[in-house]
């Protein structure tokens, strides 16, 4: 029954002698750690690789970097064009290129990603009757919360603060005692 093969004490101790065992794990341990630094760099550089636009004049450069940074990614909703990574975005600023490189202006490409994905793909949407919700909204969002606070602590501090008969008359023989 005391098969050595078994133990696994004492096969451990076999093979893997103390002053080994530290010296392979004390040199393993930074090579993993380098290794998992190396591959997420390595991962990240990747997504971050853009390809570089050419542009005939300073101008148009201009003109596209105002146009993404303008317009929002549809997927974020968050984040302007220029700052996004998402796929979606990628195709809108290369949308975006092809126009500037064509000679539209600013008015012109605005107008056709607001044709194709509606006023929710600039960053600051018109006021007008489609677009109020966005910009009012808030404010009555606001304004209803300020009244149902009022009201609660209205309700909350009109019964708390006025005590009925029965219990001044009650605190009234306890302070006679």
């Amino acid at each position: 029954m005391n098969n050595p093969r078994l133990n696994t004490k004492a096969s451990n101790r076999d093979v893997w002698p103390g002053s080994f065992a530290k010296a392979v794990g004390g040199f393993i341990k930074p090579l993993v750690l380098l290794w998992g630094i190396i591959a997420t760099m390595s991962a990240s550089q990747v997504h971050a690789a853009e390809p570089m636009l050419e542009f005939e004049t300073e101008q148009e450069a201009a003109l596209y970097l105002q146009l993404t940074k303008d317009h929002r990614c549809l997927k974020c909703q968050n984040q302007n064009l220029a700052d996004s990574a998402a796929g979606i975005a990628q195709d809108l600023k290369r949308e975006i290129y092809q126009r500037v490189r064509r000679g539209e202006t600013a008015e012109q490409i605005s107008a056709y990603l607001v044709a194709r994905y509606g006023d929710f793909v600039l960053y600051k949407p018109p006021f007008k009757a489609t677009t109020y919700v966005l910009w009012i909204g808030p404010f009555i969002l606001l304004l209803l919360a300020l009244w149902y606070a009022r009201r609660i602590t209205k309700q909350s501090g009109a019964e708390s603060n006025t005590p009925d008969q029965e219990s001044l008359a009650r605190a009234r023989a306890l302070l006679d005692e």
